[in-house]
């Protein structure tokens, strides 16, 4: 691909997007990516669902004051 290709794309993605969502569009790309090296090296999926869960839950109490009804699995001990 030479560099007239290359503008001609840019130029397309300029056009479709936006340029106030392009930040958005290219992040999902990278987010995209991102997740499919993880995937793809076998890190380890549960670590990260952990924290996500523990995000989400933060979220929910700043945003309602309450805290969220755990789910899933009791904790073992």
């Amino acid at each position: 691909m030479g560099p007239w290709e290359i503008a001609l794309i840019l130029v397309v993605v300029l056009i479709v997007f936006g340029v106030g969502k392009l930040p958005q569009a290219f992040g999902a790309i990278g987010k995209g990516i991102r997740a499919f090296k993880r995937a793809e090296s076998g890190e380890d999926e549960e670590e990260e669902g952990v924290d996500t869960e523990q995000k989400v839950g933060e979220k929910i109490t700043v945003a309602t004051g309450k805290k969220p009804v755990a789910r899933g699995k009791p904790d073992s001990q």
